[in-house]
């Protein structure tokens, strides 16, 4: 049986349907339905069980799930506003400490959903505890897991996996409301508006000039299936293209995604199809201008797959989105 933690969710989801394409059925689904639209993301799918989060840690205990093969740990909370810190260090920090040491003490391999959001504003964003720096509760409870991870890596002996996920988009994104990707946003706006609202200039960058790096999840998937399948290696890595395109690239991508044929930026500033917002106060001092993931150490452990074009990746979302 294979475990995915937030498996209604966003990737959770879209992982359980990786897994059922290669005819994996024995899944184990842990999530938290209060918001229940989420059921949507999984109704497609195919799985041996459902738990709420909050009774897996006692289950796991008692013995109540037994023929666990690995857990891809991907539940959290993932408001990077949320206010309330001791709620994201007992869900993101605690309830993943303690999935953890079930695993180390079952021989259990165990991949786990860490962020980009530990480097904070960066510049550097390659697996090295001097460029981390959290801009918020949400980053910190994300790091100090990695830090824990670290700190007892040597005493444990099963397969332990922390993804850094950069900023991914694609289906099944529809019930994160405001912290669902630009992608996802600026579809919307086109939909409804016939027009896109960006970001004017900030941290020295220029009105949509923000650059992120921007991951199909598709290719988030594989990267999680490639670890299933080669349980010797060990980490934290880096999950993006190593590539930063600009908000004003997505919002190309979007608008050529939905309308047809290219898009000239200054054509569709002049047109009124993409303009200009001032930048939330709320977000200063908390917002990263630039990401860019080093992505050497997963290359070097032997993912060499190319990860696809930000173009290429909206278009199929964008079609996605429109047969729903």
């Amino acid at each position: 049986m294979i475990v995915v933690t937030g498996g209604c969710g966003f990737i959770g989801s879209n992982l359980v349907r990786g897994l059922n394409e290669r005819g994996v059925e024995d899944i184990l689904i842990v999530d938290d339905l209060c918001q229940s639209e989420k059921f949507i993301n999984i109704l497609d799918c195919s799985i041996t069980d459902y738990r709420d989060y909050r009774s897996l840690i006692a289950d796991l205990s008692k013995g109540a799930v037994r023929g666990i093969e690995a857990i891809f740990h991907l539940g959290a909370c993932s408001d990077t506003l949320e206010r309330d810190g001791q709620h994201m260090m007992r869900v993101n920090y605690e309830y993943s400490r303690d999935l953890l040491l079930h695993c180390a003490a079952s021989g259990i391999p165990f991949i786990y959903a860490s962020s980009a959001s530990v480097y904070g504003a960066g510049p550097r964003f390659s697996e090295s505890p001097e460029n981390e720096a959290a801009l918020n509760i949400y980053a910190y409870s994300k790091l100090l897991f990695d830090r824990y991870v670290r700190k007892h890596s040597a005493s444990i002996d099963t397969q332990v996996v922390g993804l850094r996920y950069f900023n991914v988009y694609g289906p099944r994104e529809q019930h994160k409301g405001r912290m669902a990707s630009v992608a996802y946003h600026f579809y919307n706006q086109m939909k409804e508006n016939g027009r896109i609202s960006l970001f004017e200039g900030s941290g020295g960058y220029g009105h949509g000039e923000q650059r992120r790096d921007f991951i199909w999840v598709s290719d988030v998937v594989d990267v999680n299936l490639f670890f299933l399948d080669n349980t010797d290696i060990n980490g934290i890595f880096n999950l993006g293209t190593g590539y930063a395109r600009t908000f004003n690239d997505m919002a190309r991508s979007v608008v050529a995604a939905v309308c047809g044929g290219q898009s000239d930026l200054p054509g569709l500033i002049e047109a009124g199809t993409i303009r200009y917002i001032p930048f939330p106060g709320e977000l200063a001092g908390k917002y990263q201008s630039y990401t860019r993931a080093d992505v050497n150490s997963l290359r070097e452990v032997g993912y060499d797959k190319r990860f696809t074009a930000l173009e290429d990746g909206v278009a199929e979302y964008v079609l996605w989105r429109n047969e729903r």
